[in-house]
């Protein structure tokens, strides 16, 4: 069995942040997302995996390398353009041969991995396997009707009028038929090949098409708030550690991880928290579900619930929170403006200035 693992997209939705850098290589509690889909495919027991790449696959390709990291053996799938999953596979065809596969979109995160799911999918090879959730707003996603018995009969693709809140989890298992089905279809309203669109075809055709609906955390991380949300629930998980340097000034509360080469100096952190390698706290308050990469400065300022990229500065600045912050970034106080008043009056007028 091979992963096929999507990482083009010009995610738009994360802008700025990927004008200048991958989406997929956005960090959560400091590692890419990428990171944690590799090591899932890898935890899965796969060790080939094809990475459909775009106009980033300069830094995907830097930041993967050829995949021994992480156990695993490497091929990049060049996509001249973000046409659709279902062209991806079509981009993909001579890597797949005739192996069954999963395909895993690169930006999207699953609390638990993916091993059962595949070892489920080998023991009894359904043509195709969708996992599903419960959405609130499902006319964001793709959405699967299920039958009484449970069975998928349709898939529609971001419905104006959902026919269920059971949105596509953007992970997917498939045997060689779903190739036969991605050059059936036709491109979409949005000019794409969509993968619902080739999953019906597998329905309609009679196909074995099968579904688990996953109660764990899932996230697609392609906007700020969901990116925020998979830092915290990743870093709900980490242990205290300090690597780093902490002086008898600081103090550290509940699970905060120091890196080698980072120092805290009269700083009070409190955890869930990581700081960077080779980052400063200094005179500062760090809260809860907050990431702080390598290399950053964090003088006299407070930050709680957000995500600093390395190479940033922030000094003296008042509480940030909900944010997330590039690399290279300086965030400092703005000078301070002296209050003024302008007056235009007409004859006889009264007017009160607050001090």
């Amino acid at each position: 069995m091979k992963a096929l693992v999507l990482s083009g997209g010009s995610g738009t939705r994360l802008r700025p942040f990927t004008h200048t850098a991958p989406k997929q290589l956005v960090p959560v509690a400091n590692k890419p997302v990428l990171y944690y889909v590799l090591e899932a495919v890898a935890e899965a027991g796969i060790t080939e995996v094809g990475i459909v790449v775009g106009d980033t696959a300069g830094e995907i390709r830097e930041a993967v390398g050829d995949g021994a990291r992480f156990g695993l053996e490497v091929t990049y799938l060049p996509q001249e353009a973000p046409l659709g999953l279902a062209h991806a596979v079509l981009v993909a065809r001579e890597f797949l041969g005739d192996d069954d596969f999963v395909m895993y979109l690169g930006d999207n995160f699953v609390v638990g991995g993916i091993a059962d799911l595949v070892t489920g999918f080998r023991a009894e090879r359904p043509d195709a396997q969708i996992l599903l959730t419960r959405v609130p707003d499902p006319s964001a996603f793709g959405v699967a009707e299920l039958d009484d018995g449970g069975r998928v009969v349709g898939l529609e693709e971001k419905p104006a009028k959902p026919k269920s809140d059971l949105a596509l989890v953007g992970i997917y298992l498939f045997t060689p038929a779903v190739h036969e089905a991605v050059r059936a279809i036709e491109p979409s309203e949005r000019g794409e090949l969509e993968i619902t669109h080739a999953i019906q075809r597998l329905i309609d055709d009679g196909r074995d098409v099968r579904s688990t609906t996953i109660s764990g955390y899932w996230k697609d991380t392609g906007n700020v708030t969901d990116m925020l949300e998979v830092n915290r629930s990743v870093l709900e998980g980490i242990e205290p550690h300090t690597a780093g340097t902490v002086d008898a000034a600081s103090e550290l509360i509940g699970r905060v991880r120091v890196e080698a080469g980072a120092e805290v100096r009269g700083s009070r952190i409190v955890g869930p928290a990581v700081i960077g390698t080779g980052t400063l706290i200094s005179g500062s308050y760090v809260g809860p579900y907050t990431s702080i990469a390598e290399n950053c400065r964090i003088e006299d300022s407070e930050i709680e619930f957000s995500i600093v990229l390395r190479d940033s500065r922030l000094e003296g600045v008042p509480r940030v929170q909900a944010s997330l912050i590039g690399r290279s970034v300086t965030v400092t106080p703005a000078p301070r403006i002296p209050a003024t008043n302008r007056l235009i009056l007409g004859d006889h007028s009264k007017v009160q200035i607050s001090s």
